[in-house]
């Protein structure tokens, strides 16, 4: 168990981390919160079946931290709005962060800040879908969803992401290329 327990927290430490500081905006948080998955993991391991991958299962269990977490949280709702202000964030790593990345180029800078404004949904897809390479199926496994449902909030999301970056790109004068 514990080479097992090692090559899940190498190949995917990085990946959960970096899922977990999308939803809750705190470094702290986030490594406790990482924390808390590979808790879960050595407690349940003996109970994975293999019928998904051991990357979809992992995000299965980072999920369901994230939402305890935010269930704990008295007025989680609007905690995790507030919590959404890349600007008051201040996180180091020595892999480069969304942040660290979107302050390189304004047009991504535009699209973090306009993903902060989607739905918590959309952003769970979003993040898996496109920044860590998760299939429909991965994905919808992860949410417990069905891929259509995948589907159709990636569509809404994009569609949504799209409308807030013209907004806020208007808004602010920001000049993508």
């Amino acid at each position: 168990m514990d080479s097992v327990f090692e090559d899940l927290y190498t190949k995917y430490h990085h990946d959960v981390f970096q899922f977990l500081f999308y939803m809750v905006k705190n470094r702290e948080q986030a490594e406790d919160l990482v924390q808390e998955v590979y808790i879960r993991v050595l407690r349940s391991y003996s109970r994975f079946e293999g019928k998904s991958s051991e990357k979809t299962w992992l995000f299965s269990i980072a999920r369901n931290v994230a939402i305890d977490y935010f269930r704990k949280q008295k007025g989680w709702k609007q905690k995790l709005i507030e919590k959404f202000d890349w600007s008051t964030q201040q996180v180091k790593d020595q892999y480069p962060i969304p942040e660290e990345i979107a302050m390189e180029r304004e047009d991504l800078q535009l699209m973090y800040r306009s993903l902060n404004l989607c739905t918590l949904d959309q952003r769970m897809v979003i993040v898996m879908r496109y920044l860590h390479d998760l299939s429909i199926s991965e994905t919808a496994a992860v949410l417990n969803w069905t891929e259509s449902k995948v589907k159709t909030t990636q569509h809404r999301a994009l569609k949504t992401l799209k409308k807030y970056m013209e907004d806020l790109e208007e808004k602010e004068g920001f000049v993508s290329e």
